[in-house]
């Protein structure tokens, strides 16, 4: 009796590394394709890219009148006019001859 071998068993063998390369290359093409930072996905970044800019503007003009508001305020030359506003406002002060006239918001 001879024994007959299996061919079945080398040939797989011989597949796993191919098969496991395949395997991988497949999920990182698909993650290049589909995944968050994918080719499919650039259009929503920059339209995320555009609302941050927007934010990013908005955001540097408040910064901006907030420092004039703050140099306005320094105590060695403040602005007269600013500082009796805001006395005014914060304490709810006014003059004996001046008529408040409440506006709606």
């Amino acid at each position: 009796m001879v024994k007959k071998r299996s061919t079945l068993r080398p040939m797989l063998r011989r597949a796993i590394a191919p098969a496991a390369l395949l395997i991988v290359g497949i999920f990182f093409g698909g993650y290049a394709i589909f995944g968050p930072n994918g080719a499919l996905a650039y259009g929503d970044i920059e339209r995320q890219l555009a609302v941050k800019q927007r934010e990013l503007a908005m955001l540097d003009r408040n910064r901006t009148e907030l420092k004039n508001r703050v140099e306005l305020l320094d105590p060695r030359h403040a602005d007269p006019d600013l500082v009796d506003e805001l006395a005014r406002k914060d304490l709810g002060v006014a003059h004996q001859d001046e008529v408040i006239v409440p506006l709606d918001k």
